[in-house]
């Protein structure tokens, strides 16, 4: 991933998919995924989202992954958490990773400062749904085959709640980028059944006059 576009973005403050509401779709539709509480749930590319803070009071442990340290160690100043940290050298390709952890609610949270692509499930505990709201959605095309492929191996398959967007991206180039449902079928037919739980349309924040569908997935494995 482009290491340097995302440092800069949280640098300079443009952080407008930082949400400081939990996303009302993940309180709706979160039960879907049926997991037992007490479970581990993987937020890839977490941001500081105050998302996880839902899941761990809905009695989850947390694990996210995020490429800029700075928004984690600002995920727990702003939870009023001070963290261990860890670090660990990568069984995908021997650099070194740091993982935060904390806890919240009576639940562990582990954010793990690292290229996802970096990361393997040895690094990870079991992991039993994975909570996508912004991830693939912020990785443009070419990177998205492979994303998708490392989120099935680092969750073992694990069900997923998936957010998409879908638009005319000629007039707008993401992130967030446009995603179609053949694209998304590409990405996850072989390992999942696609199941649309909602579709809404809104306008996109930076581009008020675009217009946007946003897409609820529940990925169940076959």
């Amino acid at each position: 991933m482009d290491s340097k576009f995302w440092q800069q973005r949280w640098q300079d403050g443009r952080i407008g998919f930082h949400k400081s509401d939990v996303n009302p779709q993940l309180i709706e539709y979160f039960s879907e995924l049926a997991v037992p509480i007490g479970s581990q749930v993987l937020v890839p590319l977490c941001g500081k989202s105050v998302d996880m803070v839902w899941l761990t009071h809905a009695g989850y442990d947390v694990v996210g992954v995020e490429l800029v340290e700075t928004a984690i160690q600002a995920f727990f100043a702003e939870q009023n958490i001070t963290p261990t940290i860890t670090e660990f050298t990568s069984a995908a390709d021997k650099s070194t990773l740091k993982c935060y952890r904390g806890q919240l609610a009576g639940q562990t949270i582990s954010l793990w400062a690292a290229d996802i692509f970096a990361l393997s499930a040895t690094d990870i505990d079991d992991i039993s749904a994975v909570y996508d709201r912004a991830a693939l959605i912020a990785l443009p095309a070419e990177m998205r085959a492979d994303y998708s492929t490392q989120i099935v191996k680092l969750s073992n398959n694990a069900p997923q709640l998936l957010i998409t967007l879908n638009y005319n991206q000629s007039k707008k180039d993401g992130p967030p980028f446009s995603i179609s449902q053949q694209q998304l079928q590409q990405y996850y037919d072989a390992d999942y059944k696609l199941i649309e739980l909602e579709n809404q349309s809104s306008t996109l924040n930076a581009v008020s006059e675009l217009a946007v569908t946003e897409h609820v997935w529940l990925l169940s494995n076959k």
